[in-house]
């Protein structure tokens, strides 16, 4: 069976934007507030942080419990760990994910800047320099027989289309303009050329693109 790699639940804005700028320790979508990309997630009620019982169920739902659905490995760049620039300055700093990440499988982190890898929970982070393709066979290898996930952010899934290696894409759309930042698309007519696209909008006013190879 063909090892997949797939984007999922990757969120951006109206104008195409994954994150806003000025990322910081403090505001990891930068100037953008992360409750006008992610809520709609947030509001299922499979949403792996829910303290509390409820939450919506049906299509956004759907999505967010497909997360984990028969992924072995993840693929991040280092934006997406943390907002540190250059060499490492301190290896006790472990990323924004906490003592229990929400991967439960070997993560590549691309960098520049290796470091050691570290386990947290049932989480490893690996630190790779290498172009995409040398990146997917690791985490293929680390996946054993189940499918990637490349988790973003944006720039990293952009490199990662343009080596045309991603083979299925769902991007969630959210209805607010952020004006600059790390942009995904301008517009995603961009990908029609290589892929197939559904259009299916969400009672919450998010907008689901689906995308899978041609």
């Amino acid at each position: 069976m063909q090892q997949l790699l797939r984007v999922q639940n990757f969120c951006v804005s109206m104008d195409g934007f994954g994150a806003g700028e000025h990322q910081s320790l403090e505001r990891p979508f930068g100037h953008a507030d992360p409750g006008d990309l992610v809520s709609w997630a947030g509001a299922t009620a499979s949403w792996p942080g829910r303290t509390d019982a409820g939450g919506t169920r049906g299509l956004d739902d759907y999505f967010t419990r497909d997360f984990t659905h028969n992924i072995g490995a993840e693929i991040m760049g280092r934006n997406k760990f943390g907002p540190q620039r250059g060499p490492w300055q301190d290896h006790e700093w472990r990323g924004w994910w906490g003592d229990e990440p929400p991967f439960h499988t070997p993560v590549f982190v691309m960098t520049h800047h290796t470091r050691p890898s570290f386990t947290l929970s049932d989480t490893t982070f690996h630190f790779v320099d290498g172009e995409p393709a040398d990146v997917l066979e690791q985490a293929r290898e680390a996946a054993r027989g189940k499918d990637v996930r490349l988790g973003g952010g944006a720039t990293t899934i952009r490199e990662f289309l343009d080596a045309d290696l991603v083979d299925t894409m769902h991007v969630a759309v959210s209805q607010v303009r952020l004006g600059s930042g790390v942009r995904l698309w301008k517009s995603p007519d961009e990908l029609l050329d290589r892929f197939h696209q559904e259009v299916v909008p969400s009672p919450s006013g998010v907008t689901h693109h689906l995308f899978w190879r041609r």
